[in-house]
């Protein structure tokens, strides 16, 4: 399994015409870090599948249902294979070192291979609408949670629909809750850019 993750993995790449894969990135693919990190993990709220690597498949099906291009497809691949990858490394100490992030070491892995912004600004901020949903609705400050959503927006910018799209297929996996789906959904909307909304919406069946 972690062999064909790999050849999907250098075949994304090349498809993009991104950066041609070195021996020594290779190798990468293949260290003991980078399947460690694939098959770390438990079965937990949000994710009952346990390992990443699972966690992974669910997004790939997902992103297979999506009506899109092939090269949007492509990037969308490459950003689930590594987005969750370094979770097993990542501080965890509080306050918690942002270098250290899990997403945030995904995005360096990826610069090896790409210099796509898009794919490594999704990449760093797969969890952000998330994070700004919890500030505001879990954790009761509304203020830290719009804030952090107009950073998100201002980040993403032109890559807001491509943002929305892996959302949907991150979100929409295990037993995840809904709601930061559909409150950024509506958030989207209430910009005026309604296309996002729809490109965002089709090919992934919304979860019961």
């Amino acid at each position: 399994m972690l062999r064909l993750w790999s050849v999907l993995f250098v075949r994304s790449c090349q498809d993009l015409k991104t950066s041609k894969p070195e021996k020594k990135e290779l190798k990468g693919l293949a260290s003991p870090e980078f399947c460690d990190g694939l098959l770390w993990g438990e079965p937990r709220f949000g994710h009952p599948e346990g390992k990443v690597v699972l966690h992974v498949r669910e997004i790939m099906d997902n992103i297979d249902r999506l009506d899109i291009g092939p090269a949007i497809r492509l990037k969308l691949r490459l950003i689930a294979l590594v987005h969750d990858t370094f979770k097993n490394v990542e501080d965890k100490s509080i306050p918690r070192d942002r270098s250290r992030h899990h997403a945030v070491l995904a995005r360096k892995f990826l610069e090896d291979y790409t210099t796509d912004e898009a794919i490594l600004d999704v990449t760093e901020l797969h969890d952000e609408a998330y994070y700004a949903w919890r500030d505001i609705y879990l954790y009761r400050n509304p203020g830290k949670g719009e804030r952090r959503l107009r950073a998100l927006l201002d980040r993403l910018g032109s890559n807001l629909p491509f943002y929305l799209l892996f959302f949907k297929c991150d979100t929409q996996t295990g037993d995840k809750t809904q709601a930061p789906l559909l409150w950024l959904g509506e958030v989207v909307e209430g910009l005026g850019v309604k296309e996002m909304v729809s490109i965002a919406g089709r090919g992934v069946p919304a979860q019961s």
